[in-house]
């Protein structure tokens, strides 16, 4: 099997040619579908300059940019030895011009969150990315957003409060307007409560994991959830019934997790007493083996 970006082999295409000449279409692998397609129906990474089917690589692009965050999107080529990374040019002819959008702001999200001298200003509809002093990012340090002109806590987030103690998060709006603003529990995006990156619910439950950290939230309240097997966040409080599932639907993940948990139980008490009963044959054939290891170790006496 010839690799990708080499001709395979030729095939007879009865085209333009003359009556009685068969022309020669070349054939190139695709190392994604291990398929065979047409010059025309390829495309090369100019980073990489390896090749790959248009189809698979734009389910490739699209899938990669709803999972990744934002991060490089580098070549699917698992043999690739120059780690090739798609230009924007090229993401651009692969997917839709929404997605193109979704993944520049998951980009320019993911370059802020790991840039320790940049952060986003809190004030409500604002989005600017502001600049930071360098110096220990743990210290609160005052921030002047260029936008809206709101000086903000680093830390917290809130208007700078000197000499006091920083507070919960809170996005802010100018002092004209003079009152501070909650979370809107029906945003589509929102930050994780521990690692701070952006999410965007399109639909689902109410239930989140954060494919970076894995913590799991409830996305109304962020309430942590990493305990909550039974889903009892959502029997009472202000999310009550908002978990997106219905009630029988509820009702048989718990019998799940509770016919799981049994299982493990009765599976610990039915192996207990084999164990136990087992236990000095593993002990003698242990005590056997070590007594032969130490007769081999002993050099035979000398004559």
């Amino acid at each position: 099997m010839a690799s990708a970006g080499k001709v395979c082999h030729h095939t007879m295409v009865a085209g333009n040619s003359s009556p009685g000449e068969l022309s020669l279409e070349p054939l190139i692998l695709c190392k994604l579908c291990l398929c065979e397609h047409p010059i025309d129906k390829m495309t090369s990474l100019q980073a990489c300059s390896c090749i790959f089917c248009t189809s698979c690589l734009k389910q490739y692009t699209q899938f990669t940019i709803r999972e990744g965050f934002g991060s490089p999107i580098t070549c699917p080529g698992t043999a690739c030895t120059n780690q090739g990374i798609l230009q924007e040019a090229e993401i651009s002819a692969l997917v839709p011009v929404e997605q193109l959008q979704f993944y520049q702001r998951l980009k320019l999200e993911r370059e802020v969150h790991l840039d320790p001298c940049k952060t986003w200003c809190p004030t409500v509809d604002c989005h600017t990315v502001c600049q930071l002093e360098t110096g220990d990012s743990a210290l609160p340090v005052p921030v002047d957003c260029s936008a809206c002109l709101i000086k903000f806590c680093s830390v917290c987030k809130n208007i700078w409060h000197p000499g006091q103690s920083c507070q919960g998060n809170q996005p802010i709006v100018p002092p004209e307007k003079g009152i501070l603003l909650t979370m809107d529990v029906d945003a589509c995006i929102k930050q994780c409560p521990v690692c701070r990156i952006y999410i965007e619910r399109n639909e689902g439950c109410a239930q989140m994991m954060c494919k970076n950290c894995r913590h799991t939230f409830c996305w109304y309240c962020l309430q942590n959830l990493d305990n909550d097997i039974f889903l009892r966040h959502y029997d009472k409080g202000p999310c009550r019934n908002k978990l997106g599932h219905s009630r029988a639907s509820v009702m048989w993940n718990r019998t799940q997790v509770v016919g799981i948990l049994v299982g493990l139980g009765i599976l610990a008490v039915v192996t207990s007493p084999l164990l136990l009963l087992a236990s000095p044959c593993i002990i003698c054939c242990v005590c056997k083996s070590c007594r032969g290891k130490k007769k081999k170790s002993v050099p035979p006496p000398t004559v």
